[in-house]
């Protein structure tokens, strides 16, 4: 194994559905839509996820240009999903809470053919953190305290 280093947040609920997340110096504001109950101050979670997703890759993107001295004037995602949301409102047990699909939109703005961006692309997901997480099990342990 490699350089392993820790990644914590911290979140804890304001009022309403408005939940606070501080990472390292920063704040940033998880909530729900009026119509759900919430306030609108922020994304929801799983707009969030996306966000994760999206921002992963080009940030990795970015890394991999630089390694390659690849000429990227710009790049950018877009991340959409489908999910049922019986489970999530407690309506049904089946199929799962999560996302059936998702799909990434990635837009390559280099001198590049476009095979070169399908390959750039493909080594950019094979390390995006996010990526991974999202299509590989990994253990979740949560604590009650």
């Amino acid at each position: 194994m490699g350089t392993v280093k820790t990644v914590k947040i911290n979140s804890r609920w304001l009022e309403r559905n408005l939940i606070e997340v501080k990472a390292r110096e920063h704040t940033v504001y998880v909530d729900q839509p009026e119509a759900s109950g919430g306030t609108n101050k922020g994304p929801t979670p799983l707009e969030y996820l996306f966000a994760s997703l999206a921002s992963c890759i080009i940030t990795i993107g970015l890394i991999v240009s630089r390694q390659k001295q690849l000429k990227i004037r710009g790049l950018s995602v877009d991340v959409e999903g489908d999910i049922d949301y019986d489970v999530l409102l407690g309506k049904s047990k089946e199929p799962r809470a999560g996302f059936y699909r998702i799909k990434a939109i990635v837009k390559v703005d280099g001198d590049l053919s476009q095979e070169e961006k399908e390959e750039f692309i493909r080594e950019v997901e094979s390390r995006c953190p996010i990526a991974d997480n999202l299509l590989n099990p990994t253990p979740i342990e949560v604590v009650v305290e």
